[in-house]
């Protein structure tokens, strides 16, 4: 299943040779004349990254001392039709929506109405890990904070099968602990949506959205951002998303994904509104002469948690990247078919947002870097032919991964495997013969999983969605990749107890029911 809401690892780019050490040199601060004289090279950039990754459309923005300075559209807002992007288009914008979840906590915080070192439990009782220690020991700092140790991306394809946000949090009770607590870097989705509700109901709001709206977006007069899939059909001026095939595929919006997810990744917005973002970061807390959140609580979400590598540390909803001129705070986002990346340099009052509509193969990073380290005047990368290899051999290590599992026909013991298998978390799973096909229907979501046999192994399946009803927008967007592998088990007579979903990211167990 494909990792979506995007992740902050740069694969195969280089921060110029950024080190993790103090008393770096820092960059003469850019003056608006440099930044400008940056730009006819900016653009041949942004026209070589549309070519090296298949981008559709794309908009970039620039804020420099409190002031958008650039901003314009390129490209089309859907592969194969007229409408040109514009700079008020609006995007999916993906994880970049983690660090509005950070603001909205310091914002609590300044309120008196919870504390960054709250245990989770104290305000979301429902809130449970498999280790009961660190279910207890689980800060409220630590939800935004990527170090939870769990596995990476667990249990995120649940919004796209169709599960509602209380059994996205309560899947987290089945996630397996692979790393270190507060040690080891692990990116994760689902812990922001119990973030977000513990912001609802510290300001009495019915979501996190409203609180959101309410204490961020209406101040910044952030007007064009939404969370809902059908805000941004609704709107006259948006992109389509795309996947990437042998060229891009337009998919279409879903109520699911990713707004089931909500401050993990839910946001739309366009280059202006994300623009007034960026300034309320580098105002480090005031906008237009007023205080939105403290210069103290919104240092918290800039302040490096968990390292990433040697030289970059995840933050609360930010990445923290040392380079030998500067500091760098940013985040990335990737949706099913939309790719962005807000960023900016606290020390030199500039920032960059940029909005795609592919899904995130590694463009707006490449192109961000690229900027960032000619404003800080780092040593320079050529980025886009980097990234565009590394996203290239990413690509290739996933169908050769894929092209691990053979299909094959139905096995002899096809019949003995329907039944109905039971999860203590997912429900019901009703496997079936139909049409001489097996499927999967889950019976919370109605979401129905086709399954494919193995060539090799006559337990072993391939479960991809398939297209029906509410769930033709998911299949189309999944391309018909797999969600999980499966596997039937069998007791020691031979009969069929279990089916065990088993992909990392989907850890879930079925009990087949007594009856059968």
């Amino acid at each position: 299943m494909k990792r979506f809401l995007g992740t902050p690892v740069l694969r195969g780019l280089a921060l110029a040779g950024a080190l993790a050490v103090s008393g770096a040199a820092q960059a003469q601060e850019p003056s608006q004349a440099s930044i400008k004289a940056l730009l006819p090279e900016l653009e041949k950039q942004v026209a070589a990254g549309m070519k090296a990754f298949s981008v559709p459309g794309v908009a970039v923005g620039i804020v420099h001392d409190d002031k958008l300075i650039y901003a314009k559209g390129f490209g089309l807002k859907a592969q194969g039709k007229p409408e040109p992007v514009n700079a008020e288009t609006l995007f999916q914008v993906g994880s970049t929506t983690k660090a509005f979840l950070g603001v909205t906590l310091a914002q609590a915080v300044d309120a008196g109405r919870i504390g960054w070192n709250d245990p989770v439990i104290d305000h979301h009782p429902a809130f449970q890990l498999s280790d009961p220690w660190i279910t207890r020991d689980f800060r409220v700092l630590d939800l935004a904070a990527q170090r939870s140790g769990l596995t990476p991306y667990v249990n995120d394809a649940l919004a796209f099968l169709g599960f509602d946000k209380e059994t996205l949090i309560r899947s987290l009770r089945v996630a397996p602990q692979l790393g270190a607590f507060r040690s080891d870097f692990r990116y994760l989705n689902i812990p922001h949506v119990v973030g977000g509700e513990i912001v609802a109901k510290a300001n009495g709001t019915p979501s996190w959205f409203a609180s959101l709206k309410r204490s961020v977006l209406d101040p910044l007069g952030m007007a064009a951002t939404t969370a809902t899939a059908e805000a941004i059909e609704k709107a006259p001026d948006h992109a389509m998303g795309h996947r990437l095939d042998a060229a891009p595929i337009a998919v279409p919006f879903h109520p699911a994904f990713p707004y089931a997810l909500g401050p993990a990744g839910a946001l739309n917005s366009n280059v202006p509104d994300m623009a007034k973002w960026l300034r309320l970061q580098l105002g480090r807390g005031i906008f237009d002469g007023k205080v939105v959140v403290s210069e103290e609580n919104l240092d918290v979400t800039w302040t490096p948690r968990v390292a990433m590598n040697e030289r970059t540390a995840y933050a609360v909803g930010w990445v923290a990247s040392a380079t030998p001129r500067g500091r760098i705070i940013w985040h990335n986002g990737g949706t099913s078919g939309f790719g962005a990346h807000a960023g900016f340099l606290p020390d030199a009052r500039t920032g960059i947002v940029i909005l795609t509509n592919l899904e995130n193969t590694g463009m707006p990073d490449s192109l961000a870097m690229w900027f960032y380290d000619r404003v800080l005047g780092n040593p320079t990368v050529d980025n886009i032919p980097l990234g565009a290899a590394a996203s290239k051999a990413k690509r290739e290590a996933a169908l050769k991964e894929a092209a691990g599992f053979v299909p094959g026909p139905l096995p002899a013991n096809a019949a003995a495997l329907a039944g109905t298998y039971v999860s203590p978390i997912l429900g019901d799973a009703t496997v079936s013969l139909v049409n001489g096909n097996l499927q999967m229907k889950l019976e919370t979501t109605e979401a129905i999983g086709l399954l494919t046999a193995s060539r090799d192994d006559p337990f072993l399946f391939s479960a991809t969605l398939a297209p029906v009803g509410d769930f033709a927008g998911p299949a189309a967007m999944s391309g018909g990749e797999a969600f999980t592998r499966l596997r039937f088990e069998p007791d020691n007579n031979g009969r069929i107890t279990q089916m065990r979903w088993l992909s990392p990211e989907l850890p879930h167990l079925f009990n087949r029911t007594p009856a059968q």
